[in-house]
């Protein structure tokens, strides 16, 4: 993995505010084992700065209380509601062999039948309905094509590709929302 990959910032979770009067914060966890959330250091906002540094985390319905390090009052912790917490992505551990990150498909090279280069990643999204890749096409504009096996056959992180099954589907969808209309 290369420097500027390491360097790169992955939102693992979201400040909701504070727990009662004493200075505990509430923490929703994004990763697949909410615990985990904790596991990688102090949580950080979108520029580095650290947000909240757990010194213990306890469960909640949807959340963790956490009584953390830094000191603030409740209107404090409160101003940071929404705020995405964030880690290094460096401090994630290695994904196993057939596994990676979403965030590390961002940038990858995007391939039609195995040769023919087509764009680039620019965002993996999810609206509600399963993650899109967000493809900057090579001869301009963008596409959005969903991540399934059967539309990405094949995902290669090291050799810094992905592979779709077809383009052509993915295009015309998109050109048909926004064809003109004879009606």
């Amino acid at each position: 993995m290369n420097k500027t990959a390491d360097n790169r910032l992955i939102a693992v979770g979201v400040l909701k505010g504070a727990h009662g009067v004493r200075g505990d914060v509430r923490v929703r966890s994004f990763t697949a084992d909410p615990d985990a959330v904790f596991d990688f250091g102090p949580l950080l906002d979108e520029a580095g700065k650290v947000i909240v540094t757990p010194k213990s985390a306890r469960p909640a319905k949807d959340h963790f209380i956490v009584r953390p390090k830094e000191q603030k009052q409740k209107e404090d912790w409160d101003a940071l509601r929404g705020t995405l917490l964030y880690v290094p992505r460096a401090s994630l551990p290695e994904a196993d062999e057939d596994e990676f990150y979403i965030e590390d498909l961002v940038g990858l090279d995007v391939y039609t039948g195995g040769s023919e280069r087509a764009g680039r990643i620019r965002a993996v999204q999810d609206f509600g309905a399963g993650e899109l890749l967000e493809i900057d096409l090579a001869g301009g504009g963008s596409v959005f094509v969903p991540f399934t096996l059967a539309d990405v056959p094949v995902v290669d992180v090291a050799a810094g590709r992905v592979v779709l099954a077809t383009l052509e589907e993915w295009l015309e969808a998109d050109g048909e929302e926004d064809a003109p209309s004879d009606a």
